[in-house]
């Protein structure tokens, strides 16, 4: 029987998002300079108020403020309208130093034996269905809001839009599992005041997200997935009616607390740990990144059409307690889901400070993960730049989403290629 699924995104002006930015931002100038600083920071965002906490350890010292304020305002919240401006909100920091029973967990003679920084588990997750192996859903959602913020930003065809947006989509699967259909699109945008009464105003806004931005959003689509956009697909814009109360004046904004979107939607597991404000050691970001990336390589090796990878840890133990794979009933190979996961502990080295070496994590790499998902984005290298008045200027090459990489098919090929189920006839 068909079934419905349904995943959402939120924009990088969502108040939760803003707070994961923040934290990242802060993340980065630690990493940027002094590669070895261990970090977990928290950011809380309301009414004309951003309050930093956390635990650092680091060599470096940070105007923290003044980073907050340049991630506030690049978002795009300058406005004394938005009751939430970079210039003028206050800004408190709470960050202390990191604890000693913590760090004496992870700090070892020598890097290779670094212990993982908490315990937990942590899930990977690809699919076949799309290009860059994401749940459909949520890789059409992203992109609606990823195209709704260049819209704003043009200030061309649609000027009244302000920072805060979600959207949420809706597919129809056939029992095998295969997309048939849109079957409904929400989006919700905080706009500015119109002189028009509200039903005017809903009208406006409601044809020129339909005309303007889903066209645009399409055409960045394969074929196949444009013939999933039909006349029959249901839209709610702006439900609610009128959305500008909006950004940390309409809701407090948490760092962590959009987990899902961050990661796949809904499909798969999820570990429970959030990413945004932590290095590499804490295992609940490197380990969900190094899952990812064993996922992703095994799809796209032809292991399984669809593949869950979890992993977990100890705190402060160097090797991890489990690794489990499980193929949803779409494995190529002749092997159990628990051989596969054995022959996965083979290829990949699970070890905390082997998963940040091969993926560089120890780089300023992390405000771009902050909106639009960690997961699903193109690798790339890229030139960042970072001011101190304390430590000067530091100018990085770093390489974005290693972990979306697919530098480890051939290896994988190479392993399972002697189990691979031979297919009938004229079948590939």
């Amino acid at each position: 029987m068909a079934y419905l699924f349904t995943s959402e995104s939120v924009s990088e002006g969502h108040p939760d998002k803003i707070a994961d930015q923040i934290s990242d931002a802060l993340l980065d100038n630690f990493l940027a300079f002094d590669p070895e600083s261990k970090v977990a920071c928290e950011t809380l965002v309301t009414t004309g108020q951003v309050v930093l906490a956390g635990e650092v350890k680091s060599d470096t010292y940070l105007d923290v403020q003044s980073i907050a304020r340049e991630v506030i305002n690049t978002i795009g919240y300058t406005k004394g309208a938005y009751q939430f401006s970079g210039d003028s909100c206050g800004v408190i920091s709470l960050i202390h130093e990191q604890s000693q029973d913590i760090n004496q967990g992870v700090d070892r003679a020598t890097k290779e034996e670094q212990g993982a920084g908490d315990q937990g588990m942590m899930f990977g997750y690809a699919t076949r269905e799309t290009g860059n192996y994401m749940p459909l859903a949520l890789d059409i959602s992203h992109k609606i809001l990823q195209e709704l913020s260049e819209l704003r930003r043009e200030s061309k065809e649609i000027t009244y839009l302000r920072p805060d947006a979600k959207a949420q989509v809706t597919i129809e699967y056939s029992e095998e599992n295969e997309p048939q259909r849109i079957d409904t699109i929400v989006i919700s945008t905080q706009h500015d005041p119109f002189d028009e009464n509200d039903e005017v105003m809903l009208a406006q806004i409601k044809k020129d997200l339909l005309e303007i931005l889903i066209p645009r959003v399409k055409a960045q689509l394969p074929a196949y997935v444009q013939e999933l956009f039909n006349e029959e697909i249901t839209y709610h814009i702006n439900p609610t009616g009128k959305f500008v109360i909006g950004g940390p004046h309409g809701d407090t904004g948490l760092t962590g607390r959009k987990i899902i979107v961050d990661t796949y939607g809904g499909k798969g597991a999820h570990g429970g740990g959030a990413f945004s404000g932590k290095d590499p050691s804490k295992v609940d970001r490197s380990a969900a990144y190094a899952a990812r990336h064993v996922a992703k390589n095994l799809v796209a090796a032809g292991v399984a059409d669809e593949v869950l990878v979890q992993v977990s840890y100890a705190i402060g133990v160097v090797e991890p307690t489990s690794i489990f794979v499980n193929t949803y009933g779409t494995s190529k190979v002749a092997l159990s889901d628990g051989a596969i996961a054995q022959r996965v502990r083979e290829i990949f080295d699970m070890r905390p400070f082997a998963i940040e070496e091969r993926l560089k994590l120890r780089e300023p790499i992390y405000l771009e993960t902050a909106a639009y998902g960690h997961m699903g984005k193109e690798p790339r290298t890229i030139t960042k730049t970072f001011e101190s008045p304390y430590n000067g200027k530091v100018v990085k090459e770093v390489e974005l989403f290693t972990w979306e990489k697919l530098d480890y098919v051939e290896k994988v090929k190479e392993v399972f290629t002697p189990e691979f189920k031979k297919q009938p006839a004229g079948k590939v």
